[in-house]
């Protein structure tokens, strides 16, 4: 998925804080999160778990996506999740190459 324009929810292990994001690459994002290396919010909760995803054509679709999800209410978020991913398992491993 690298060079493709994701818009991603990651949680924590209880799944008690999420945060939505966007990148044009998914594993060296990921990566960062999951290694705490960009100080802020992501390392400060622990969002190490990647439980949604979308893709977008273009940069602007993808900002435009991010922010309709993060205008939505948390209900709506886990609505999203849920739908895709009902066991909110960290989809790591299956949109990501970290090695």
């Amino acid at each position: 998925m690298a060079d493709e324009f994701c818009v991603d929810i990651l949680t924590n292990k209880s799944h008690t804080t999420l945060y939505t994001g966007m990148t044009s690459n998914l594993s060296k994002r990921i990566w960062e999160h999951k290694n705490n290396v960009i100080p802020g919010f992501t390392s400060r909760y622990k969002l190490h778990y990647l439980v949604y995803i979308e893709t977008a054509d273009s940069l602007e679709a993808a900002l435009l996506r991010e922010h309709q999800i993060k205008a939505g209410s948390r209900q709506k978020k886990i609505d999203l999740i849920n739908c895709l991913n009902p066991e909110w398992k960290d989809l790591t491993d299956e949109f990501c190459s970290l090695g």
